[in-house]
């Protein structure tokens, strides 16, 4: 039996110093390869910067268009999205929207590779149109303002076209290799990727796997006799099988992905071609290699070498995932290839890591550790000829000249390169050195699936650090190109970028963020579910507190109110604090209460305790700048004038189901920090939830006389907000009861008190034809079924451009049948029930209504209990949603694009204003749209659903809400009174401080 290394797992987030006193020591070279290396270097940077009369790449392109310019931003936009846009009216919009945005006409002509020189001619002569009055050539200017429309948007689709042309290899696997065939007497390699984003659906991953495997079949009768590595290639993404590549959906993916990749890899195997799997995301790494090791241990790979997989070396577990590699190719007696590549998702990574709150990130956040560590990892991997076969994917001069360094004269390697890129330095490489191979990595699809990949291209080279921008750059002196990254570091502790806080430091110096589990770790996971399974929630019923218990509640919270309110700011702060503390240290026991009285995901349970914890520290902060000393007033002398911020006295805290631990907590510590004592009233779904909360207020040192609970139904909130002695009320609900609560405050004698409400509404996206469809699907998955639909926030109405609404609509079908619905405890549960069997009946009536007046496009399967499984129903009317549907329910209008006023009126007519989003690349359009609707939060190109406290304030308009938003700035002043104390400092006679100053 061979002897099968263990899964993979390796930390994911560990710390950059400890990795750079690794690397550092080890990274210099002797003085005579030092030499060698920047004596080979500079003349490939010199190769590229000479070889100005060609065709153009992106070193031209960067060059003209810098990403740091408008143009450049603008290009990168329109690349993205332009060619997907199919009708007239939204692309002249978009057109004009870019090229509004820079001075393209003066680039034009400035540079002789003719791929710039053409997309700035075509993109000058647009901005023309656009912009007739800004060229200095008057008559040019009017003559080409008299074509129109129709030829701005030819000149500058033709320019997109251009670079499609450039960077794409072919549009089929065909076109590809007619333009791959060698010339006489060369003898090029090529890997060819199958260009697309990863898939959504079912339909998605067939069409992959059939375009997989016909271009092995393809590639493979061209392939000629050659042996390998002298043999083309072709690289997979594993994303791009599978709708569902993500780590709570393990089992699944091992048991449907493993057969379709070991099938792939067979065909390969048949023509002996270079088979490689792509590298994706941090947290999909584990769960790849794992696909990886399973497709290996079939014997019927056995014989072949030419299996292999990439390698990102921005990510801190490379060099472990090399030994991993190793390990495999010793246990089954093969020999692998490994793609050593920097990475391409770096700006994802660290937006990722600080969202999800961990520990670290699972990337460098300097370049010159990335480079540092590439270094290093081709050390490792040239040592482990030939049973590895090293490829250095590299636009880099220095790095080509340092892997050349450590190769030394022996083969058993190649590198590689992206086609349309690199050419000059390869070219010289080749002349140099001609017994070097590389090889080109070719993508091969449609125009529309190669605009995400060129933005990523231009994004991972167009950053101005990075050495395709600056070997492009004539101003940068070749000396400055070859600086070594064990120079740039130098020392260990200036391995972390100094500008990129740690995760947890994302909010210092104000408050910590909340600490969030990493799924795609398999160890923090597996740490977090037996910690869960450990905990056995008291789900005993509790009983209802009777009319008077809450009377009395409310007269004991008044006698405790003086106090508590006596007591300073920081020490209310500092109770507040020990409670996130608390919350997260007993973070598994909360996740198991609300996964079994909430019906909270794994992943929702996690949400709601980080947003809890954001909660307790965000108002902590904001109390101390707000209540921790008076503010001195300006006025004449002798006199002082302060104010000072006071709490109320007692505030009913009336809060919902679907968040049982976050708005209930965030309720109490706001009425808690600006100074009241406090009676609170949960849902009376989940009040066990409500009790471990009050509970650990209490001790983390809230007096039992300043915050009371009362469970119980909704007739026990009419009591609560019916006593005169209350000061305030903070709800969270539906807008009727919101209405019976202000009609009760309003018929109360005494004083006037305030509410403070966040309700509903019906919740509207808008996507145009520039989305990318991709995005759009997921970011309405998550935003109409994620929590069952059972979110304040969550996407009720979608208002998709009819021009690209068939499309978008399959998408986002097939996308919702993949969800998993079930038992919430379950990690691979998306979607969970519905609170009760009143919810379930609500819904499943409306489910029967709208089958009978409306278009079904998908209705999902829900198991027996009280589940209700994703439905979307088109509408031909916004009109035809007379309110709120709290459940996983969407309803799809079409629009068509120059009737974009009639959506935001069909918007507005609703009198809601809670969440809005909107899809486009078109900023004009953008703008207009948050100009105009009066909502509390607009999500632009994302989803819209998870407000973070302190970052989104969150809350609604009209009949979503009152104000102020809660985890916001202005929030914690509503819960208190103003106090303005002046006194005659003069009274005694005289004004002592000015008499002092007299001269």
């Amino acid at each position: 039996m061979p002897n099968i290394p263990p899964p993979f797992t390796a930390p994911y987030a560990p710390d950059d110093a400890a990795i750079a006193a690794r690397l550092l020591p080890a990274a210099h070279l002797s003085p005579p390869q030092d030499t060698r290396v920047d004596r080979n270097a500079t003349r490939l940077i010199e190769a590229i910067r000479k070889r100005d009369d060609r065709l153009g790449g992106v070193e031209d392109m960067l060059r003209e268009f810098a990403l740091s310019t408008k143009e450049g931003l603008a290009l990168m936009v329109l690349a993205e999205a332009l060619l997907r846009v199919p009708d007239a009216h939204t692309a002249d919009q978009f057109i004009e929207d870019k090229l509004g945005e820079g001075d393209f006409i003066h680039h034009e002509t400035k540079s002789t590779a003719f791929l710039v020189n053409a997309s700035a001619w075509a993109l000058g002569l647009s901005a023309r149109v656009i912009q007739p009055g800004e060229t200095p050539d008057g008559t040019i200017g009017r003559l080409v303002k008299r074509l129109g429309a129709p030829a701005v948007r030819t000149a500058t689709r033709q320019a997109m076209r251009l670079m499609g042309n450039h960077f794409v290899l072919g549009e089929t696997i065909e076109q590809a290799l007619e333009r791959a065939r060698p010339r006489s007497g060369q003898k090029p390699r090529y890997s060819f990727d199958m260009l697309g984003e990863g898939a959504r659906t079912a339909a998605d991953a067939k069409r992959y796997y059939d375009a997989y495997a016909s271009a092995i079949e393809t590639i493979g009768r061209a392939a000629g006799a050659h042996p390998l590595p002298d043999r083309p290639g072709i690289s997979v993404k594993l994303s791009a099988l599978h709708p569902r590549f993500e780590a709570i959906s393990h089992a699944r993916v091992m048991a449907e992905l493993v057969p379709q990749l070991l099938d792939l890899a067979r065909r390969a195997k048949a023509h002996d071609l270079n088979f490689t799997v792509d590298a994706e995301e941090a947290d999909r790494l584990e769960l790849s290699l794992d696909v990886i090791a399973a497709t290996l241990a079939d014997a019927s790979l056995k014989g072949w070498d030419g299996f292999g997989l990439a390698i990102q070396a921005y990510q801190k577990r490379a060099s472990a995932v090399i030994d991993y590699v190793d390990a495999l190719a010793r246990a089954h007696d093969r020999k692998l290839m490994v793609r050593l590549v920097k990475g391409a998702y770096w700006d994802t990574e660290i937006k990722r890591a600080q969202e999800r709150g961990l520990d670290g990130y699972p990337v460098f956040t300097r370049k010159p550790m990335t480079d540092l560590n590439y270094v290093a990892c081709a050390q490792k991997l040239l040592a482990l000829r030939p049973r590895i076969f090293p490829q250095f994917a590299t636009h880099n001069a220095l790095t080509v000249a340092t892997a050349l360094e450590l190769a030394g004269n022996s083969g058993g390697f190649e590198f590689q390169r992206l086609h349309g890129m690199g050419e000059a330095l390869y070219e010289q490489l080749a002349n140099d050195h001609p017994g070097i191979a590389y090889r080109t990595y070719a993508p091969v699809g449609s125009h529309r699936d190669l605009l995400a990949y060129l933005v990523r291209r231009l994004l991972e080279n167009g950053a101005n650090s990075s050495f395709v921008a600056q070997a492009a750059d004539y101003r940068v002196p070749v000396q400055a190109l070859l600086k070594r990254p064990a120079d740039l570091i130098a020392r260990p502790d200036q391995a972390h970028h100094a500008r990129i806080p740690l995760p947890g430091d994302l909010f210092a110096p104000e408050r910590r963020n909340s600490r969030g589990v990493e799924f795609g770790e398999r160890a923090a996971l597996d740490r977090l579910l037996a910690d869960i399974k450990l905990e056995a929630p008291d789900l005993k019923p509790l009983a209802d507190a009777t009319p008077d218990q809450a009377n009395a509640a409310v007269s004991a919270a008044r006698a405790g109110f003086a106090a508590w309110s006596r007591t300073p700011a920081a020490v209310r702060a500092a109770a507040l604090e020990q409670a996130a503390h608390l919350l997260e240290s007993r973070g598994a026991h909360f996740i198991a209460l609300l996964q079994r009285e909430g019906g909270k995901t794994l992943d929702d349970a996690l949400s709601e305790l980080r947003e809890a914890t954001d909660f307790c520290r965000y108002y902590a902060a904001q109390g101390r700048r707000l209540f921790g000393s008076e503010a001195a007033m300006p006025g004449p002398t002798g006199e002082s004038n302060t104010l000072a911020m006071r709490g109320r006295g007692v505030f009913v805290a009336i809060s919902p189901w679907n968040f049982p631990l976050a708005i209930f907590l965030g309720q109490v510590t706001a009425a808690l920090m600006a100074g009241n004592s406090v009676v609170a009233k949960p849902a009376e779904q989940t009040p066990r939830i409500a009790r471990e909360a009050v509970a650990l207020l209490h001790e983390a040192g809230i007096p039992k006389s300043a915050l009371h609970l009362v469970t119980g139904d909704g007739r026990l909130g009419a009591v609560l907000t019916a006593h005169p002695d209350i000061a305030g009320v903070v709800f969270t609900g539906s807008t009727e009861v919101a209405r019976a609560i202000n009609r009760t405050l309003a018929a109360k004698d005494g004083p006037i008190v305030p509410l403070i409400a966040e309700t509903g509404g019906i919740n509207a996206m808008i996507a145009d034809a520039t989305a990318l469809p991709e995005q759009v699907a997921d970011d309405v998955v998550t935003s109409a079924f994620r929590s069952a639909g059972q979110r304040c926030s969550a996407l009720r109405l979608l208002f998709v451009q009819e021009d690209v609404a068939d499309r978008t609509i399959e998408m986002i079908a097939g996308a919702a049948r993949e969800l998993k619905i079930g038992d919430p405890t379950d990690v691979a549960t998306h979607v969970g029930p519905v609170i009760d069997d009143e919810a379930k009946q609500r819904l499943d009536a409306h489910i029967v209504r709208m089958k009978k007046e409306a278009r079904l496009h998908f209705a999902g399967a829900a198991p027996k209990g009280c589940f209700v499984a994703p439905h979307i129903f088109e509408l031909k009317d916004a009109g035809e949603l007379t309110e709120e549907v709290f459940g996983p329910v969407l309803h799809v209008v079409r629009y068509p694009a120059e009737k974009l006023e009639r959506v935001l009126q069909g918007i507005e007519r609703t009198g809601y204003g809670l969440t809005l989003g909107v899809h486009s690349r078109i900023d004009d359009t953008v703008e207009a749209i948050v100009d105009r609707v009066q909502v509390g939060n607009i999500y632009v190109n994302r989803n819209m659903i998870g407000a973070v406290v302190g970052v989104q304030p969150f809350g609604g308009n009209g009949l979503s809400g009152t104000g102020p938003k809660a985890g916001g700035p202005h929030y914690l002043a509503r819960f208190a009174t103003e106090q303005t104390v002046t006194i005659n400092t003069a009274a005694a006679g005289g004004n002592a401080a000015l008499l002092a100053g007299e001269e």
